[in-house]
């Protein structure tokens, strides 16, 4: 085999650089020569992925809905990836924020536009079925969800809007998560106290979430935005994939199952129990929560409105 150029300059940059960590070239080309090709199969783990689908009953419905559900932590992995990313980056420009925030955006948008997969892949009398071997676990349970809402806004926002007024110009985020948002979704309904499921959430993420509020106080997606130029935070391309985000994570996807709860599960609001004891008619319609990462950037009729003509074209579905 000839020795081209090519070839030569690559061996070269190769020699050079494992010369500058302190090791011997020709040692890893050696073990070069015996190490095996990657095969896509390993690549990906597949064997593994395709393991860890573990049904608790015989039902076969029950693997559309793990699966769905597995698919759904991953589009949060790779939008947590994302917020990092723009966190962490030294000097904020314009081009870079947009680029991060569309992703973000389009990781969402896959979720929403592929949710009917689960909802119309499922029978009612099965999925009613295998939910009672499932509880208390609830989707409400999903620790990347809570990291996604953290990176994305000051975590007053995050505060329930009944006292959220009353906590402005808090810092202390250990004082404002005990009034958090979503613990409202994961009360009895006719006791008012924690859930199971909300019980075993705070004992396993708590202190997590605490930490992640307060790396992001000065980090997060709309502290980011405001360290933008003046002239760039007025860009409309910023505005609309900034307000996308807030529509995708606070509007469409908590809808999203808000419409599959409507499905599946009794309308009486006393009939909680196949959620894990989640309060999905008070914790999932947007107009009630009124959550908004970026208020700022709403018109106050836009923010009255929050997500209302959407609830009610489900019910009239």
């Amino acid at each position: 085999m000839e020795i081209t150029p090519e070839i030569q300059s690559k061996l070269e940059q190769l020699s050079d650089k494992y010369a500058a960590l302190g090791q011997d070239l020709n040692s890893y080309l050696e073990g070069l020569l015996h190490a095996d090709v990657t095969k896509y199969w390993d690549y990906i783990e597949l064997d593994t992925l395709l393991s860890i689908q573990k049904p608790k009953t015989p039902y076969p419905d029950e693997v559309v809905f793990i699966i769905y559900h597995q698919i759904t932590e991953l589009y949060f992995k790779l939008a947590i990836r994302e917020f990092e990313q723009i966190g962490n980056q030294a000097k904020i420009e314009k081009a870079f924020f947009i680029d991060r925030v569309n992703r973000i955006n389009r990781y969402f948008g896959a979720l929403i536009n592929s949710f009917e997969i689960m909802v119309d892949g499922m029978e009612q009398k099965q999925f009613l079925k295998f939910r009672m071997s499932l509880l208390p676990a609830s989707g409400f349970q999903s620790a990347q969800y809570r990291l996604i809402e953290i990176h994305s806004t000051d975590f007053i926002n995050l505060v329930h809007k009944d006292i959220r007024e009353q906590m402005l110009g808090e810092k202390d985020i250990k004082k404002l998560i005990q009034y958090v948002y979503w613990k409202e979704g994961a009360t009895e309904l006719k006791t008012g106290k924690k859930t199971l499921t909300l019980s075993h959430f705070e004992e396993r993420y708590i202190g997590e979430f605490i930490r992640l509020g307060e790396t992001c106080a000065d980090k997060n997606l709309w502290q980011v935005y405001l360290k933008l130029p003046k002239e760039d935070q007025k860009d409309q391309k910023v505005i609309n994939a900034l307000k996308q985000h807030d529509v995708n994570v606070n509007i469409n996807w908590p809808l999203a199952h808000y419409k599959s709860a409507v499905r599946y599960l009794a309308k009486d609001a006393t009939d909680i129990i196949a959620t894990g004891g989640t309060n999905w008619q008070k914790y999932l319609p947007p107009r009630f929560q009124k959550r908004i990462f970026f208020p700022e950037l709403w018109s106050t009729d836009e923010k009255d409105a929050w997500g209302r003509e959407w609830v009610e074209s489900v019910l009239n579905q």
